[in-house]
């Protein structure tokens, strides 16, 4: 039986311009039929980016003002080299091309097999650029940036030769491999998920929609990836016993996850996040970061916690409880419903309650937006990287949510004094 996490949103996650001040007093720029339009798709999970939008944020580098390099200069400041994977295109990944020697240095604007072989190690290494695509962009430039300060090398978020050697020793032999599909990686059920709320409540589950969106997820990779690797091959009809290429990660499967409520004692001993960097690092004991993830987190109208708040509970599979009495634009007189669990959830395969009411760190049904979209509030990342972090982290794990204004930490008042800490001395 399935516990039930009751995830109440505060607020929905509205546009607006992050490099604004927060001002409790403004209204968004939006009409009051677009606020109830928005706020209803994301109390429905049909909240989606445009690709116009999802390029944007993929090629934003404003997480850079947020880090400081312990005196030596904002990363920003640096021009970006010649980069010797300008000529690579996305067209040419395969699996040949990704296990081999990649194109250096490695930045900026480009795409292809180069790029995929980065993803890969950093995914081995537990610095994750959220999903794999082949694609650079900041969340994959944040996870060389901190992946650079924990190992001791300049920190400058693009790919060296040392960078690569360092990451070549953390990871695998090979960053792409020949798996033969299991029952487990093929096995549904798969559902259409309607977009209303209340027919969603009436499903079983909110499985995964289809074996290619499965497939996605076990892989911790983009269906088009996956396809770009197995040409002609259909991702909807495969079938266990047959031989794909997939990128050589920990795969991510549904059922090793524990059922309902779980308490951790791993290695994880504290949390912190970075509002403006949208990231969140595990620390050890010792404040040495053990994993770094991309997330999303909330907008000046659906802000993030402050301060520092504790991990009350970490449950997997969870349910989540639609208010809509605590969502702006709702009618607050429509029913509650219980969303039944899956991938598909609109907090993904496991809450991590923290001791702010109505907050948590969550997964998500929309892994290509992580990084680049905005939360209610909650801390969101990939359902890969959430279910790996929830089964490190034990209750009562402190949770820091840092939040810069400019290039200096802002003293919030929160637990043991955070005025004047910067994100660079984070090793």
């Amino acid at each position: 039986m399935l516990v039930v996490a009751s995830v109440f949103w505060t607020m929905a996650c509205e546009p607006g311009d992050r490099d604004a001040p927060p001002d409790a007093t403004a209204e968004p720029a939006l009409t009051a039929q677009e606020r109830e339009d928005l706020a209803t798709a994301i109390a429905s999970g049909r909240a989606e980016l445009s690709p116009e939008e999802l390029e944007a944020g993929r090629l934003d580098d404003s997480w850079r003002r947020w880090v400081d390099r312990d005196g030596e200069g904002s990363p920003a400041d640096r021009r970006r080299p010649a980069n010797a994977a300008d000529d690579e295109s996305w067209d040419e990944i395969s699996g040949e091309r990704i296990n081999a020697e990649p194109a250096l240095p490695l930045s900026g604007d480009v795409q292809g097999p180069s790029v995929a072989k980065i993803q890969i190690l950093l995914n081995q290494a537990r610095f994750s650029p959220g999903i794999i695509d082949g694609f650079w962009g900041k969340n994959t430039e944040k996870a060389v940036y901190w992946f650079q300060q924990t190992n001791d090398l300049p920190a400058t978020g693009e790919v060296d030769r040392a960078t690569l050697d360092t990451l070549m020793r953390r990871g695998g032999a090979e960053q792409v491999r020949h798996h033969r599909l299991t029952d487990r990686d093929v096995a549904g059920p798969f559902v259409s998920v309607p977009d209303d709320i209340y027919e969603r409540a009436e499903l079983d589950c909110l499985c995964y929609e289809s074996l290619r969106e499965k497939l996605g997820e076990v892989f911790h990779s983009s269906p088009e990836l996956l396809e770009q690797l197995n040409p002609g091959v259909d991702l909807n009809v495969v079938a266990a016993g047959e031989m794909l290429y997939v990128p050589a990660v920990q795969r991510f499967h549904l059922d090793d996850l524990p059922e309902g409520a779980h308490s951790a004692d791993n290695d994880v001993r504290r949390i912190r996040i970075s509002v403006g960097g949208h990231y969140l690092h595990a620390l050890d004991g010792a404040g040495n970061i053990l994993y770094h993830f991309p997330s999303t987190l909330g907008t000046d109208y659906s802000p993030s916690p402050e301060g520092e708040h504790v991990v009350e509970s970490v449950t997997f599979h969870p349910e989540w409880h639609y208010q809509p009495d605590l969502l702006p634009d709702v009618d607050p007189d429509d029913e509650d419903a219980i969303i039944p669990a899956g991938p598909n959830n609109d907090v993904g395969v496991v809450w991590m309650a923290l001791s702010k009411p109505h907050y948590g760190i969550h997964g998500t049904r929309a892994p290509e937006t992580i990084g680049y979209a905005t939360s209610a509030g909650c801390v969101r990342l990939t359902n890969w990287d959430a279910a790996f972090l929830g089964r490190r982290v034990p209750e009562g794990t402190v949770v820091e949510f840092l939040h810069v204004d400019g290039d200096r930490a802002v003293d919030e008042g929160g637990a043991g004094g955070r005025g004047g800490w910067h994100e660079g001395a984070d090793r």
